[in-house]
């Protein structure tokens, strides 16, 4: 009785993260404050979905796969994120890199200089 509640609770507050990041994304105008909301969804909710799974399961096959599924989502997250930030800034400005960003100096910038200038 104890396992089924725990486990509801946990799926329960599961499905309130990923509706709160569903309505965080709704109300964001821009889709970098939008890529904010998505990492409840994407990280703290699996987490949630694994444990409520180790309570009603114990140690067994489909508890390890949702460990190794969760542990994948942990470590992919942030680099996906990254890439998608960088890629909207790159669609928006042509460029990663903030105008007057001092890592724009140094050989690399020199040679692209040199390249522009007849």
């Amino acid at each position: 009785m104890i396992r089924a509640i725990a486990t509801d609770v946990m799926l329960g507050l599961a499905v309130l993260i990923v509706a709160g990041s569903a309505a965080g994304v709704l109300v964001m105008k821009n889709a970098a404050d939008r890529l904010h909301f998505l990492t409840p969804a994407s990280v703290v909710a699996p987490a949630l979905v694994a444990v409520a799974i180790l309570i009603r399961q114990g140690l067994d096959e489909n508890t390890g796969e949702a460990f190794v599924a969760l542990l994948f989502l942990i470590i992919a997250g942030p680099y996906l994120s990254h890439a998608t930030i960088r890629a909207i800034r790159v669609r928006a400005h042509g460029d990663w890199r903030l105008r007057g960003d001092p890592s724009d100096s140094g050989p690399a910038a020199e040679a692209n200089e040199k390249e522009k200038t007849p």
